[in-house]
Order: structure tokens, then C-alpha cells, then sequence
């Protein structure tokens, strides 16, 4: 059986749906709620190993989108710098990224792909506004930017 986990943007005016297993539902809501066990979880085992080899996880990346299924990359660094990225499905680099609190990332590709609005009021505020802005626009404005343009070149 899978659920959906539904990631929002910082302001709220996007959402990205994304299906994933109950075992990693389950794993995700025992976090938020600090439901604890009484052995680690296969997230929290994962997160053992990273710190035991002496990386952090520095973040999240939900990188892709592909006939519905999603990509996602884990970013690990060492005391020296050095980056490691593993794939990962984003249901499980979501509950990873939640036990330390490491942040989530969305790349525009997958935003653009696979999220919707959550704010059509403000989405539809904006698109007024950029249709009044190309409505206003006259030849003469384009003119002027092409001569600030070459202004600009001949300066370099």
C-alpha cells in the first residue's frame, strides 16, 4: 500500500505530491511524532553508518522526475571536505534527511514537472500583474534597452 508524503515550499504556494511505501510513511511519521523503538529502523541505521564512517548528511536533493517516479540524491561530507552523493529514492531521503534534521532540497526541473499550486489566488495576483507589465510595455522601451545594451558592451 503506498501514501503520499506532500512537501511544501517555504511560503507555502507549492506543493509536490510524491507516492511512496507505508514502511517509509511509517518511518517518517514516527520521527515527526518522536515515536521511539526499541531497536533502530532500517533510517536510523542508515544514519549509524554515515556517522560511524564519519560523514554528515548535509542534505537532500529530490533531483528528478521520470514517468511519475522521482530521483533523489543524499549528500554526505567528511571532516576534509570531501563530498560523497548516493541516489536514493526520495521516500527514504526524506526520512533519513528528518532524523538530523538536514535539509530538503527541490531542483526547478522536478518543481516545474511535478508540483502544483496551493495558492491559485496569489498565482493568478501575479499573472495580472505580468499582464499588465507586458501590456505597458512600448517599442521605444525595447529601443532604449538596446542602446543601454551596446553602451554596456563598448565599456568592457
Amino acid at each position: 500500500m503506498y501514501k503520499r508524503q506532500v512537501l511544501h515550499d517555504k511560503n507555502n504556494r507549492k506543493a509536490l505530491p510524491i507516492w511512496i511505501g507505508s514502511a517509509e510513511a511509517s518511518a517518517i511519521i514516527r520521527k515527526i511524532e518522536n515515536l521511539s523503538v526499541a531497536r533502530p529502523m532500517t533510517h536510523d541505521l542508515i544514519i549509524s553508518i554515515i556517522e560511524k564512517t564519519g560523514y554528515t548528511l548535509d542534505k537532500v536533493e529530490i533531483n528528478d522526475v521520470e514517468k511519475d517516479t522521482y530521483y533523489a540524491t543524499l549528500f554526505l561530507s567528511d571532516n576534509e571536505g570531501n563530498v560523497v552523493e548516493i541516489d536514493s529514492r526520495p521516500s527514504d531521503a526524506i526520512a533519513v534527511a528528518i532524523r538530523v534534521d538536514a535539509p530538503i532540497y527541490v531542483t526547478a526541473n522536478v518543481i516545474s514537472n511535478g508540483s502544483v499550486s496551493t495558492d491559485t489566488a496569489k498565482d493568478e495576483e501575479e499573472a495580472q500583474e505580468f499582464k499588465k507589465f507586458v501590456q505597458s510595455i512600448k517599442p521605444s522601451d525595447f529601443e532604449k534597452l538596446m542602446k543601454d545594451n551596446e553602451h554596456h558592451e563598448s565599456d568592457q
